[in-house]
């Protein structure tokens, strides 16, 4: 592999990628998506080129122009933005009518498969985010408490069968009662409605699926995340060792020890 092509959305995953591959000796392509991505992509890429949410027959057109046969596909795309503000053409038209349903892993695993139809490769995200992979093992200065980790292995049960169901991947409990799962709005916001619920104390479990697909969706944490955390009055964050993404681990981490909660994988 010499090039690799970035389908980037929004969030800093793709500026990560590229810094990763270009570290690789690569050169990188980035095909960004507008109103998503973020301009500051330019400035780590070889190459920067815009397409439309929608636009799968702009996005093939240029990852052939480019000569990418190998590719990743990384950051967010606001729902909104791709069913309600999308400028579609026509294979993107095509391509949304023929979906079994219009979950955002579907839409992700079917643009994978026609981009494999095409002669182009997507490839597992950690590949170019090795850095901000976790690995299993205590990531604070405490670990759980025994209770906690009661509650632990009573959430990761229960949110492995939520994410199996692909309604979410995070739930919140407290001395074993499920006060919140993640759906439409979000980690964030559920952890803050769990806390609530639970007037803090409670403990957040953030799991992969079973079945995930490595090429893309992987669980992410980062700062955001410790602002929900806080003022959920969350006590312990477990989290799937391999399977997730930390964005700026040591301000993760010092905040956590700041607030004294543990986070752990496995």
């Amino acid at each position: 592999m010499e090039r690799l092509g970035i389908i980037a959305g929004g969030g800093p995953l793709p500026i990560v990628a590229a810094r990763d591959a270009r570290m690789q000796g690569l050169k990188v392509v980035a095909v960004a998506v507008e109103e998503a991505a973020s301009p500051g992509l330019a400035d780590e890429v070889d190459t920067i080129c815009w397409v439309g949410a929608g636009q799968l027959g702009r996005l093939i057109a240029t990852l052939k122009r480019e000569k990418i046969t190998d590719a990743v596909m990384l950051g967010k795309i606001p729902l909104d933005l791709l069913f309600s503000r999308a400028k579609i053409d026509l294979a993107g038209l095509l391509f949304y009518w023929k979906l079994k349903d219009r979950r955002g892993d579907t839409i992700l695993a079917g643009v994978g498969d026609q981009l494999r139809q095409e002669g182009i490769t997507v490839h597992d995200c950690r590949r170019f985010l090795s850095s901000i992979v976790l690995q299993k093992g205590v990531l604070t200065a405490r670990p759980a408490t025994s209770e906690e980790q009661h509650d632990i292995s009573f959430g990761r049960e229960l949110a492995r069968s939520m994410a199996q169901l692909r309604i979410g991947q995070t739930v919140v409990v407290k001395r074993r009662t499920v006060l919140a799962v993640e759906a439409i709005e979000g980690t964030d916001a559920a952890i803050r409605r769990g806390g609530k619920l639970g007037n803090g104390g409670v403990v957040v479990v953030k799991v992969g699926r079973p079945d995930q697909d490595m090429r893309f969706d992987l669980p992410v944490v980062g700062p955001e995340t410790m602002i929900a955390l806080e003022e959920a009055g969350a006590t312990a964050l477990a989290l799937d060792a391999d399977h997730t993404l930390m964005l700026e681990r040591d301000k993760v981490v010092a905040a956590a020890d700041r607030l004294g909660l543990a986070i752990v994988t496995d």
